[in-house]
């Protein structure tokens, strides 16, 4: 894997990702569905990589990745595409800023039970267009260096340990994080437009940077 690829799995979880993760380790049941979304979400990420090396793998000579030296290449024409559709969707977060709001589902999390929490992890991986890109990102780097699933693993962790990242201040810190997640939770959910921006402006530049 080639180490410029592990950064995007920051933004793998950046937007409603991470606001789901926040959501629900302030529900009755923290620790419970909090373990089901990260199943859900290691799960799709998991899946999704297979699907997009597989996708790259039987595209083979007819639309050859390259090497990760040749600009030529499609691996590299498809980054290109990605820089420019995260740019138009940082410009339209930032024109429709006054009436954005985040997804009527984020709501309903707060009273998921682990299976909800489980399908909502994995959806919001495999049907989110920012994690589709990364995912898709990752299966042409890995059809680069020749590089099965394996290879791939270490992204994947990285991902998980994002996603788990509130649970993991939730559990560390208990009293002082109980009190701060639920106003994080709704600073988060009222600037989803922000999320959205910074989302795609790291990821232009994980894309960009040698």
């Amino acid at each position: 894997m080639d180490l410029q690829i592990l950064p995007l799995a920051v933004t793998m979880m950046a937007g409603p990702q991470i606001v789901s993760a926040v959501i629900l380790v302030t529900t009755p049941r923290p620790v419970r569905v909090s373990l089901a979304f990260l199943l859900g979400v290691a799960i799709a990420t998991t899946v999704g990589v297979a699907i997009t090396r597989g996708i790259f793998a039987l595209l083979g000579q007819v639309v050859a990745p390259g090497s990760p030296s040749d600009r030529g290449s499609a691996g590299t024409v498809v980054q290109l595409v990605l820089v420019a559709l995260l740019v138009a969707a940082a410009v339209k977060a930032y024109v429709g800023r006054e009436t954005a709001e985040p997804p009527k589902w984020l709501g309903s999390l707060m009273e998921a039970g682990p299976w909800r929490a489980f399908t909502i992890g994995f959806l919001v991986i495999l049907c989110m267009p920012s994690d589709i890109l990364v995912m898709l990102t990752v299966g042409a780097s890995l059809e680069q260096h020749g590089a099965g699933l394996v290879a791939a693993l270490p992204f994947i962790g990285l991902t998980v340990l994002v996603a788990a990242s509130p649970l993991l201040v939730f559990l560390l810190f208990g009293r002082r994080a109980r009190e701060t997640m639920p106003r994080l939770r709704e600073w988060l959910a009222s600037h989803s437009w922000v999320v959205t921006i910074g989302t795609c402006l790291l990821f232009v530049l994980l894309i960009l940077t040698p």
